[in-house]
């Protein structure tokens, strides 16, 4: 059997396919936390659940970004919510967001 151009260049046991569906997770993703709001209120969820109102009063964010912000992260599931009477609580709901978010920490916030 002939070896294509592809096969000879790919170094033995790389699934170029299973890298190609990884990249295009972790460019998704990425993309997630590119938006300066989305990565400011993910970062206050690091520290627990917390209510639409004191995310308002936290950082400065107008509701009507916050409400499109939280619905972007809660549509892709980096974010689970609960009714408390009138109350939402937001809270992160993937693992991969905390362990992501602790080493940009220790990058750029660790003094």
């Amino acid at each position: 059997m002939a070896k294509t151009k592809a096969t000879e260049t790919q170094p033995q046991g790389v699934d170029l396919e299973a890298m190609r569906r990884a990249a295009s997770d972790a460019s998704s993703f990425l993309r997630l936390l590119a938006n300066e709001d989305r990565l400011l209120l993910l970062c206050q969820l690091t520290e627990g659940e917390r209510c639409v109102s004191d995310l308002e009063q936290l950082l400065d964010i107008r509701q009507p970004t916050l409400s499109q912000q939280l619905g972007v992260l809660r549509e892709q599931g980096l974010v689970s919510t609960r009714r408390e009477g009138k109350n939402i609580f937001y809270r992160l709901a993937d693992a991969k967001v905390e362990s992501t978010l602790a080493h940009l920490y220790e990058i750029f916030c660790k003094a």
